[in-house]
């Protein structure tokens, strides 16, 4: 998947913070009219819906386990998304993913809890130790 590439990725130590980039490549289509999803997934488990912004910006979802430590933002006209992490903990440490997909017909926590997303990038590392 080249459509779209995530950075920011790298190792912490807990209690650090990060700062996650997901943008459109290769010019093949935009993010506008597109849902953000962030995933991730760690060696072992299964991938976890984390947090997802709708198109527009105005509503999002966030897991449990993140709320309160993990903040999405996106800028349409730079055909980019950021998930902004702080507090980080060894727990988090996995391989993060962005995804993209309209959202016309259903709900960003829908979208985040079924993964039902047609566009994904190739992910980005975060390891969180001391």
């Amino acid at each position: 998947q080249a459509l779209l590439v995530e950075s920011g990725g790298g190792l912490v130590q807990p209690g650090g913070s990060l700062r996650l980039s997901c943008q459109a490549s290769g010019g093949a289509f935009t993010l506008d009219y597109h849902a953000i999803g962030w995933f991730r997934q760690a060696p072992g488990k299964e991938r976890e819906g984390v947090a997802c912004i709708s198109s527009d910006g105005s509503a999002t979802y966030y897991a449990d386990s993140v709320k309160g430590r993990f903040t999405m933002s996106r800028d349409n006209a730079k055909n980019m998304g950021w998930l902004s992490i702080e507090s980080l903990k060894p727990e988090d440490t996995a391989t993060y993913y962005c995804a993209a997909d309209t959202d016309d017909f259903t709900t960003v926590q829908d979208m985040c809890e079924s993964a039902d997303f047609n566009n994904w990038g190739p992910g980005t590392q975060v390891t969180v130790s001391s």
